[in-house]
């Protein structure tokens, strides 16, 4: 059998790393300090757009913990001998963890709504307005502070939608408290409750499908595995690409295997440079491991069923 060969680089930069921690832990900070202002307000006036506004606040705080705790852990478990590949995965549980209770909050909003629409609550709407004037700033805050490792990491990200969905939910309850105020229109905190709860499952569906790609181990999103195969095949000395395998082990970690049959008289070290220069190059893989064999070699492959 022909030699394996690798490289690879790290998930992330340590500064960069650093960054997001930063962000996490003032975003929850912030989080857990409005959550709970929001949950007294909306426990004493009766309100369910504060209400949900809260919960979502919660699944803020909960899922900012998470996405805090995957990072730090994937930055002090490294790879060991039993496990390759470190805890790296953690952040992408982390992230579909996050999806997960998002799906949970909306369904007790939109159950909870139903159920009031026939005889909706007096809610006081001054108490709600300020309340949720309050949560709307704590938002801005923590949305703008995670803004930029939304960009880097599907972590980060799961914590900035949950943040983003309670932003746009504390303007939903502003608007439910500034008509409560003005109108006493006792319809309105119901149906902005069963809105929040709409607005945010699209995109919780959107994290949770990124997160079941890289565990179910999919070709990363926008490459194209025909292509590689196809641009691998033309090297010069490669006579097939058998095996080929590309996928994400986490966020900003795009990893590949592949065997390549040497057409001689080829030159081993020639066919693996060009294949490593092509992965990085065009499709920014930097970890590769490519088994460069001889033709006889690879008819053992051709007898595996899988």
């Amino acid at each position: 059998m022909g030699q394996g060969h690798g490289h690879g680089h790290a998930i992330a930069p340590a500064s960069a790393s650093g960054r997001h921690v930063r962000g996490l832990a003032i975003a929850l900070g912030i989080g857990a300090g409005f959550m709970v202002l929001e949950f007294a307000v909306s426990l004493a006036t009766g309100s369910l757009a504060l209400m949900s506004d809260a919960a979502h606040m919660f699944t803020d705080v909960l899922g900012v913990g998470m996405a805090l705790t995957a990072i730090m852990l994937a930055r002090r478990s490294g790879p060991t001998v039993g496990r390759t590949f470190g805890l790296y995965r953690a952040e992408v549980l982390a992230a579909l963890a996050n999806a997960l209770l998002l799906f949970g909050v909306a369904a007790y909003v939109l159950v909870e709504a139903i159920g009031r629409i026939g005889d909706p609550p007096a809610v006081p709407g001054l108490p709600v307005l300020l309340a949720a004037a309050a949560g709307l700033v704590a938002n801005l805050v923590s949305f703008a502070v995670l803004r930029a490792g939304a960009k880097e990491s599907i972590n980060v990200r799961g914590a900035y939608l949950e943040v983003l969905a309670d932003l746009i939910g504390s303007v939903g309850v502003l608007i439910s408290g500034a008509v409560t105020l003005l109108t006493g229109w006792r319809y309105a905190d119901p149906i902005i409750g069963v809105a929040i709860g709409l607005w945010v499952l699209p995109r919780t569906w959107t994290l949770a499908r990124r997160a079941l790609r890289i565990l179910f181990q999919h070709a990363p999103q926008g490459v194209d595995v025909g292509a590689i195969n196809a641009e691998l095949s033309a090297l010069p000395g490669v006579a097939d690409v058998h095996d080929l395998h590309v996928w994400t082990l986490t966020s900003g970690m795009e990893v590949a295997s592949a065997h390549l049959t040497l057409a001689p008289p080829a030159k081993q070290s020639d066919v693996l440079t060009e294949a490593q220069n092509l992965l990085s190059s065009r499709y920014a893989i930097e970890h590769a491991t490519l088994q460069v064999e001889a033709p006889q070699c690879a008819r053992r492959c051709q007898e595996l069923s899988w």
